[in-house]
């Protein structure tokens, strides 16, 4: 038993064999607690064992489990679809379900094209995104992100995407420049790029609303995302957000583009979609683009096996409706402060913490050696993955990523705990996270 799991990692024991999950915390086969820090990778915001979304589970499976989209329809999905355009930016009316992230940005990337080709601009084949951003692992959506170690053993068989500089205040605001003035900056790379590309053929930006995994809890100045709005609409370009990791809720809105005040043509949510309970992603997208498929060849030529699943759809029904019907956006907001708070009080000064950042529960710390020039820690030293493994030991899950500067400098914590964080919990988190960067630093 336990030899022919394809895992993450291929040297020593392997992680520890995961037993049950009580709220925030999950505990391993010989009752260990880990206080969930990050959600897994941001995906737990309900935390674990939540009786009234595992019932609604059991009662789709009690029904119909799973029928194919290409023979049925099911209420779950309608269900869902109809929450979430209810909640969602003016713009968005189609919703388009998957099983992750990843399916949903290729489901995006591939509709930006069969729009244009609907329209009659079949010449609009180019993609835009930034670096330092990450939109999924398949093949068209490694292609989109900007982060050059994912990429760089595939890049032979990735299609061409342009990639203009982040929005990235810590690193990329000049001093002295005022939030405005940066915000202006950083988007009219993307009217550059337009043109030098030639803005016929364009046919999308792709952007995290806050930018999560490869960063860390990176948001934009305001007015960054309107200017972003106003380009795409002067040269016909759809505007693709990917809130996989910091949307439904993660922020402290529903949508996190809501906070920046604007509507993107094409959304993709996933992982605080499903809360863990069952795989579930989605893409949705405009009545505009929907019609002109619709009154054009009449179908969208992609498709998946488990598109629109009845159970993973009654989950992210019942997720969707906990989210907004126990007031846990408003509890995000909320606790969300209280670890901005908490993170502050314990590493605002800490010699090696350059930057405190993020929306909501979903928080970020950058680590540096010198504060001053913000010098990152060398490459070699590996200190995210010694910052995870003394945390894990300690009994916290967080999530850090090396790379944040460029795909190879720089370190970073990312923090994105269940909506239901408590505050000695997070008092508990913080307690963690900060003897495991000390412990790591040496």
């Amino acid at each position: 038993m336990g030899q022919h799991v394809f895992g993450r990692a291929m040297r020593g024991d392997g992680p520890p064999m995961v037993a049950a999950g009580e709220g925030c915390y999950l505990i391993d086969r010989d009752g260990k607690r880990y206080l969930d820090g990050s959600g897994g990778a941001a995906v737990s915001c309900l935390g674990h064992g939540d009786a009234e979304i595992i019932a609604a589970i059991k009662a789709q499976l009690d029904q119909v489990a799973f029928a194919h989209t290409g023979f049925f329809n099911s209420e779950p999905a309608e269900k869902l679809a109809d929450l979430l355009v209810a909640n969602a930016p003016d713009t968005l009316d189609r919703v388009y379900f998957v099983s992750g992230g990843s399916e949903a940005t290729e489901a995006a990337l591939k509709l930006a094209r069969q729009y244009h080709l609907e329209r009659g601009a079949p010449e609009r084949t180019r993609l835009i995104a930034r670096r330092q951003s990450y939109h999924g692992n398949t093949l068209g959506a490694l292609a989109t992100g900007g982060n050059q170690w994912r990429r760089a053993q595939f890049e032979p068989m990735l299609m061409e995407v342009s990639h203009i500089a982040p929005c990235y205040p810590y690193r990329e605001q000049g001093e002295g420049e005022g939030d405005a003035e940066y915000a202006l900056r950083a988007a009219d790379a993307l009217e550059a790029e337009i043109n030098r590309l030639g803005p016929e053929t364009v046919m999308a930006f792709v952007a995290e609303t806050v930018v999560g995994a490869t960063s860390g809890a990176v948001a934009p100045p305001p007015g960054y995302f309107k200017r972003i709005r106003e380009i795409c609409d002067r040269y016909g370009v759809l505007l693709i957000l990917d809130e996989v990791m910091c949307g439904m809720g993660r922020t402290g809105n529903l949508f996190a583009c809501e906070q920046d005040g604007v509507s993107p043509d094409i959304l993709c949510v996933a992982k605080g979609l499903g809360a863990g309970y069952q795989p579930i992603g989605a893409m949705l997208c405009s009545a505009e683009i929907y019609d002109a498929l619709r009154d054009g060849t009449g179908a969208f030529q992609h498709g998946h096996t488990y598109m629109g699943h009845p159970t993973a759809c009654a989950a992210g029904f019942a997720v969707v409706s906990a989210i907004l019907n126990r007031g846990l956006l408003e509890r995000v907001q909320t606790q969300g402060e209280r670890l901005r708070s908490a993170l502050v009080e314990r590493f605002g000064q800490h010699s090696h913490i350059g930057d405190i950042r993020g929306r909501g529960l979903f928080r970020g710390l950058e680590l540096v050696e010198d504060r001053a020039d913000k010098r990152p820690f060398a490459a070699s030293k590996k200190l995210a993955a010694k910052i995870k493994a003394a945390a894990f030991e300690a009994g916290l899950i967080c999530y850090p990523m090396s790379g944040t500067i460029d795909g190879k400098s720089g370190d970073h914590v990312l923090l994105a705990p269940p909506f239901i964080i408590e505050d000695a919990q997070i008092d508990e988190l913080v307690e963690k996270l900060g003897a495991a960067i000390d412990k790591s630093i040496g």
